[in-house]
């Protein structure tokens, strides 16, 4: 497996029929989450906001974005369409991206990772009275 160290470089290696669709989940994820911080993990495109919030990557018929058990459950009657498994959704290469419904999902991982934050700092204040 080729390594990548920037999220630039990942989508330039991958094939140009799926290019558009990579630079498309980037974009999605930054304005819905502008603050995460933008890196490669498991040889793939991560983004981290008080914790991982979400990947993506490029296979041979989909695209895996990788949004964590907790949102595919809060998301089930919104993902019928699309192949799950426990944290991930696969969106077919030949089918446009639901933008809204991604953008969606990506808000709520960031509210989730808010929300664990907040009590990891009051469980830290608690110890420290």
């Amino acid at each position: 497996m080729k390594s990548f160290s920037t999220v630039t470089e990942y989508i330039k290696a991958q094939p140009v029929a799926v290019r558009k669709g990579l630079k498309e989940l980037r974009s999605l994820i930054k304005k819905a989450a502008p603050k995460a911080e933008e890196m490669i993990s498991y040889g793939m495109p991560g983004y981290k906001l008080h914790g991982m919030l979400v990947y993506f990557a490029a296979a041979k018929a989909h695209f895996g974005f990788y949004a964590m058990p907790g949102a595919i459950k809060a998301f089930a009657d919104k993902l019928n369409a699309y192949e799950t498994s426990k944290g991930t959704i696969r969106f077919p290469l030949d089918k446009p991206l639901p933008k809204k419904l991604i953008t969606d999902i990506i808000k709520f991982r960031v509210q989730q990772n808010l929300q664990k934050e907040l009590l990891k700092t009051a469980v830290k204040r608690s110890k420290k009275k």
